[in-house]
C-alpha cells in the first residue's frame, strides 16, 4: 500500500505566473516568504512538506479562523474571503502563495489567480496526478468539504487527465469541526469517518483522495478502517512543485539562513497554537491575531 506522503508522481508545472522582476516590495525576491493559507490548521499538512522539501524556506502562514469552516459557504463568500487572503499577502509582501485548503483551491484559486502578481499553487491538479499514479483499476474516491464537491474540481480535472476514470466523491462536513475541536482520535471521529468511507469502499475505490488539508490529520483512523486504500495528500505534490518552481527561477532562500516561520490567525490566537503545535508536532509560535483588510 502506498504510504501517504510518500507518492512520487511525475512533476508537472502547476504554475499560473512568475514572477516579473528579481525586486519586489524593496527587498529580493528570494528572501521573501512563501504565503500558505487555510481556514485553520489544515494547511499545516503544507507546512509540515515545507520544512521536509524546502527547509531553508520562510513561510507566512494565514488561518481565517474566525470564519472556519469555509466548505459550506456560498462561492461568492468564498471568492471574497479569498480576496481578502490575498489582499494580505500582498501587503505584507511573499514571493508565492500556497492555497492550503481545498474548498479555496476548487473555487476562489479558478477565478482569481490571473489576478495578482505572486504565483499560486493550488491542490486539484497536483492531487489529481499523485491519485492517477498510485491508482491500480482506475477507480478513485475522493473526500472534500461541500463546496469542492458540489463544484466538482476532482472529478473534471481527473476524468480530463483520464476519460475512463471513476471518480466517487464524498463530502465531509463534521471532519473539519472535529479536528479544530481537537477530537482527532474521539471514538465520534472514528463513527463518522466509518460512515464518509461506505459508499465509496462499495464502489469499489482503491485510492482515496483527501480533498481537505483537514483531512490528513485523521491518516491513523481512516488508515485503521481502510488497510487496503491508497491514500493521497495533495500536500506533498504541491510541494514539490513549488520547489521545483523556485529552484528554476533561481528565488530559493540562501541554504545557510535558517528558516522562520511566522503564523497569523484572525480568530483565537491559544486555540490555533495548541492545536496546532499538537497537529505539527512542533512548538506553533509567533502567532498574532489580525483583522483581515487592516492587517
Amino acid at each position: 500500500m502506498a504510504e501517504i506522503g510518500k507518492i512520487r508522481p511525475p512533476v508537472t508545472e502547476h504554475i499560473v505566473a512568475k514572477p516579473a522582476s528579481k525586486k519586489k516590495a524593496g527587498r529580493e525576491i528570494e528572501s521573501l516568504p512563501i504565503g500558505v493559507f487555510d481556514s485553520g490548521v489544515g494547511g499545516l499538512t503544507i507546512l509540515a512538506q515545507i520544512m521536509r522539501h524546502l527547509p531553508h524556506e520562510d513561510v507566512l502562514y494565514l488561518a481565517d479562523n474566525a470564519r472556519v469552516p469555509f466548505g459550506g459557504r456560498s462561492e461568492e463568500e468564498i471568492i471574497k474571503i479569498n480576496q481578502e487572503i490575498l489582499s494580505f499577502f500582498v501587503k505584507r509582501g511573499v514571493k508565492m502563495v500556497i492555497v492550503a485548503c481545498g474548498t479555496s483551491s476548487s473555487i476562489a484559486y479558478p477565478v482569481l489567480k490571473d489576478k495578482y502578481d505572486f504565483p499560486m499553487v493550488s491542490l486539484i491538479e497536483p492531487g489529481s496526478h499523485a491519485a492517477l499514479a498510485v491508482t491500480e483499476n482506475s477507480k478513485i474516491g475522493v473526500f472534500a468539504t461541500v463546496g469542492t464537491v458540489r463544484s466538482g474540481s476532482y472529478k473534471k480535472m481527473l476524468n480530463s487527465m483520464r476519460p475512463n476514470l471513476l471518480v466517487t466523491s464524498e463530502s465531509c462536513p463534521l471532519f473539519v469541526p472535529l479536528i479544530e475541536g481537537g477530537f482527532v482520535d474521539a471514538e465520534e471521529t472514528e463513527r463518522v469517518a466509518k460512515e464518509y468511507l461506505k459508499p465509496l469502499v462499495k464502489e469499489g475505490i482503491d485510492t482515496l483522495i483527501l480533498g481537505c488539508t483537514h483531512y490528513p490529520h485523521l491518516i491513523k483512523v481512516l488508515k485503521r478502517l481502510a488497510p487496503d486504500l491508497k491514500f493521497v495528500d495533495p500536500a506533498e505534490e504541491a510541494v514539490v512543485v513549488t520547489k521545483k518552481f523556485l529552484s528554476k527561477n533561481h528565488i530559493l532562500r540562501d541554504k545557510t539562513k535558517p528558516a522562520h516561520y511566522n503564523y497569523v490567525v484572525t480568530g483565537s490566537v491559544s486555540q490555533f497554537q495548541d492545536l496546532g503545535s499538537r497537529l505539527l508536532g512542533k512548538p506553533v509560535a509567533k502567532v498574532k491575531q489580525v483583522r483581515l483588510g487592516r492587517a
